[in-house]
């Protein structure tokens, strides 16, 4: 259904893009890849997310249960990935070696599950704090 929805999506937009399906761990996910789609991604990625959210709500809306489908557009999320995980190993490093928690900058929800889940690998824990969209990840000391 969501890759029914994308297609639909594309064409009315008349981009050309090739979807691409899969399931990473309990959660299907939807890649689309194509010559120029930034701006279905937009500069820091709100477009794919508004995007994403209205894909999750048009199956929701033929199947009446929640989706927790996750959409990349161009390879952006994997990108971002690769990128926070690289930041939260940095950060890790960091507060072991001054023993204080690290704040870092406010992040999408993608955004801080990455980091939440890189700190958790590295053996660390961490939480969330403050209000949307000013929300952010502290990393904590052992």
């Amino acid at each position: 259904m969501a890759a029914d929805y994308l297609e639909e999506l594309l064409d009315i937009a008349d981009l050309d893009g090739d979807l691409d399906m899969d399931v990473e761990g309990d959660r299907a996910a939807v890649s689309i890849v194509g010559a120029d789609l930034s701006q279905l991604v937009g500069s820091r990625g709100e477009v794919l997310d508004a995007l994403q959210e209205l894909t999750r709500l048009a199956v929701y809306r033929e199947t009446g249960e929640r989706s927790r489908l996750m959409l990349d557009i161009s390879g952006f999320r994997a990108d971002k990935r690769t990128q926070l995980e690289a930041l939260a190993a940095e950060k890790c490093a960091e507060v072991r070696e001054s023993g204080r928690r690290v704040d870092l900058d406010p992040m999408s929800p993608f955004e801080r599950k990455v980091v939440h889940d890189a700190v958790a690998a590295a053996g660390l824990a961490s939480e969330s704090e403050g209000v949307e969209p000013r929300r952010y990840v502290v990393i904590l000391p052992e």
